[in-house]
């Protein structure tokens, strides 16, 4: 999916900070797979897109750095990161904190908006698209952690699936890694529209530990 710049732009009023809209805009790219691991982020060509100062960019870089999403190589450039093994088990200690969370306490349950998101991951499997798959899977937990009802812990959840999308290119080889959890996102849904939500966030977790083993049997090979 490609973001469309113009847009992009015109969201640009809605924000107050402009370093923070910036940081926003390249980390929903990355999050999206328009920015792959390992491409350089050209500060000439994003100033000139996004209409703002080197200056503000840079600022902007430095945010995502903190939060492991690009990475600055001296006298090389920045680029979109490439997560290792360690930087996989933090995601998912970060993960196994917020999803079974707010799976189980959040009071803002939306069963309709999973509902969409489960047939668009259905779609995705039939069609035999991976990168849909990935996306479908993406705004899933998005879905997830949005019952919280807390806008901080939803931008914090944005975050890790930004980094999240930059491991999943690692298993773009491993088609069945994101068919499986297809079928298994619609369990879910269901443990929660029978109100069985302890169950739910057991499940949960064990689905995570699993997905964390075989990512770091991937990265391992």
């Amino acid at each position: 999916m490609l973001v469309n710049l113009g847009d992009i732009i015109a969201d640009r009023a809605d924000h107050a900070n402009t370093t923070v809209w910036v940081a926003d805009v390249l980390r929903s790219r990355i999050a999206a797979g328009d920015l792959l691991p390992g491409t350089k982020l050209s500060e000439q060509q994003l100033a000139a897109s996004l209409q703002v100062s080197r200056n503000t960019l840079r600022e902007a870089f430095t945010m995502l750095s903190i939060e492991s999403v690009v990475t600055r190589y001296p006298n090389r450039g920045v680029f979109v990161a490439s997560p290792d093994a360690d930087a996989v088990r933090e995601i998912y200690r970060v993960r196994r904190m917020l999803e079974p969370a707010a799976v189980l306490w959040g009071p803002e349950l939306d069963l309709p908006r999973l509902d969409t998101v489960i047939a668009e991951a259905r779609d995705a499997k039939s069609r035999g698209s991976v990168a849909d798959m990935a996306a479908a899977n993406q705004d899933f937990h998005q879905g997830l952690v949005a019952m919280s009802g807390s806008v901080q812990l939803q931008q914090m959840m944005g975050r890790v699936l930004a980094e999240m999308r930059l491991v999943f290119h690692t298993m773009s080889a491993q088609p069945d890694f994101h068919t499986r959890y297809v079928e298994e996102n619609a369990a879910l849904v269901e443990l929660l529209r029978a109100g069985s939500r302890s169950e739910a966030a057991d499940v949960l977790r064990g689905y995570l530990d699993a997905a964390e083993a075989e990512l770091l049997g991937h990265l391992g090979a």
